[in-house]
């Protein structure tokens, strides 16, 4: 049934949105520790570094869905897929889960953490620093072309197959044996379908983002960017998370509710209008083949995203039932024209507490992702900040992978992007990585603000300054000698032209 949005519970819907959208840190978070995992498989001495391991995520994260635990005991689980360059044909599903559990052991040793557990598919990490994280590791080998292959053979679309891979599953028949029929994935493959479903609303937010900060949209990191189809999944995730609090094992899985949210969303300009659409849509692509209820994966029509609800035919009634109940909620939360009325007919379906601050925010600024950069437009759009005076070829990537503090009588810290400010008079190390391959030439540019480096001659800095390599890594050393924001960006040039820039990394100093 259509969904008929009051201006007041459009707003509020907006607000209902962010609460439960994941703080910047913990992205940023995420992004360190896979990172490091990446990092460890790829070191000198790695039993695995010979296989050039690929470490990225995939997931929630991915896609920018995820949504905060519903309680302080919960957790957010990162999921990792780590392709290692080998052919299926050369070693067993068993054999490349073991030589990645292996290493994965040592790196959880190494980092004094609990040992690492063993799942159908992945490894996993538990981490004891009160940070709320798991971390699930999936071994993969890529196989692309094998997928390409299969599809065609079926005549079915394989536009999104080349960046396939292969996985390894306990349960497959094959397991133990060195053979060709491994289980398969596409997580590259997916977030390229999913994110082309939102690409015009996506490129328009963040260049309008970039326009209010006055910094370029490579300052503004993905995730910062929320669509509507992002917020809405996000929306409908915490409604099932709730309906199925004491019924995890037949809640409707979120890649189903990702897809058919994909599926059902026309470019509707905000979370309301998104949810209203993709309620009245989603089980028109819900199809049954021989007799069978699919829900094909949009990369692999060859998967079905519901073929558990053959051996389990309750999680297809109770899909039913969410998709039902979903609708009539949200019909109820919309028609409201109070904030009372808003709080209490969307506190029983998400929860009191985030109903009420959703309320609560209400009266207050509007906080966009824009907002958080406003405080550093003045870094972005300096006078004294120079334009790159290298023509474009953007032929790979660069990113500034850890910032070290270091000060007399301390331990060295860690430094987050956009972090709490830092004390003047100490030492920062930064270190970038690419994927460009040598030779090339590093270029750093610091630009920094404040009255303090006003004041002084050549206090202001915006220029370009040459850097180096150690030991296969980019390594910059600066110190906080102004109070201010600043940024610092890293530039890869190659024969004359700039190939990769890292994005600004900003330091703020007291």
């Amino acid at each position: 049934m259509p969904i008929q949005l009051t201006t007041a519970a459009t707003n509020y819907l907006e607000r209902l949105a962010a609460e439960f959208d994941v703080p910047p840190g913990r992205y940023e978070e995420a992004q360190r520790r896979y990172h490091s995992v990446g990092e460890w498989l790829d070191r000198d001495d790695s039993s695995l570094n010979d296989l050039s391991p690929d470490v990225y995520v995939q997931g929630s994260f991915r896609l920018g869905t995820p949504i905060r635990p519903v309680n302080d005991d919960e957790h957010y689980d990162i999921d990792l897929v780590c392709e290692l360059s080998i052919e299926k044909s050369q070693v067993s599903q068993h054999r490349l889960k073991t030589m990645l559990g292996h290493e994965m052991q040592l790196y959880a040793k190494v980092h004094g953490m609990k040992e690492v557990s063993e799942g159908r598919r992945c490894w996993t990490l538990e981490y004891a620093d009160g940070a709320q994280f798991h971390l699930d590791a999936l071994p993969a080998v890529p196989d692309g072309e094998g997928k390409r292959l299969l599809l065609e053979a079926r005549h079915l679309s394989a536009e999104w197959a080349e960046t396939a891979i292969a996985i390894t599953d306990v349960e497959h028949p094959r397991y133990k044996e060195r053979d060709n029929d491994w289980p398969h994935s596409n997580p590259r493959g997916y977030t390229n379908w999913f994110r082309s479903r939102m690409k015009a609303n996506f490129e328009a937010l963040r260049s309008a983002m970039a326009l209010e900060a006055k910094a370029s949209v490579e300052d503004i990191p993905a995730y910062r960017v929320k669509t509507p189809l992002q917020q809405a999944v996000q929306v409908l995730k915490r409604h099932r998370d709730i309906m199925f609090a004491t019924d995890a094992d037949d809640k409707p899985i979120s890649i189903i509710i990702s897809t058919l949210a994909g599926l059902s969303y026309s470019s509707e300009s905000n979370v309301g209008h998104a949810i209203n659409a993709i309620l009245a849509r989603m089980d028109d692509h819900i199809m049954i083949r021989d007799g069978v209820t699919w829900i094909a994966n949009p990369t692999d029509p060859a998967e079905n995203f519901a073929d558990r609800w053959h051996t389990h035919p309750q999680r297809r009634e109770k899909f039913y039932k969410w998709l039902h109940t979903a609708r009539e909620d949200f019909v109820n939360i919309t028609a409201q024209t109070n904030r009372e009325r808003l709080v209490e007919s969307a506190g029983a379906v998400v929860g009191d507490k985030v109903a009420q601050s959703a309320a609560s925010a209400l009266g207050k600024q509007h906080i966009t992702a824009a907002s958080l950069f406003r405080k550093a437009a003045s870094v972005f759009s300096a006078a004294h900040k120079k334009a790159a005076p290298w023509p474009i070829v953007r032929a790979g990537k660069v990113t500034i992978k850890e910032a070290t503090m270091s000060r007399h009588g301390f331990r060295p810290t860690r430094v987050q992007h956009d972090s709490q400010c830092l004390p003047k008079n100490v030492s920062l190390t930064f270190r970038a990585k690419t994927d460009v391959p040598a030779p090339f030439t590093v270029h750093w540019q610091v630009v920094n603000t404040g009255p303090e480096a006003a004041a002084i001659a050549g206090g202001l800095r915006g220029g370009f300054d040459a850097g180096s390599v150690e030991k296969g890594t980019i390594v910059r050393k600066e110190s906080t000698s102004y109070t201010g924001t600043h940024t610092i960006e890293c530039f890869i040039v190659k024969d004359g032209y700039l190939v990769a820039r890292s994005g600004a990394f900003i330091v703020n100093i007291a």
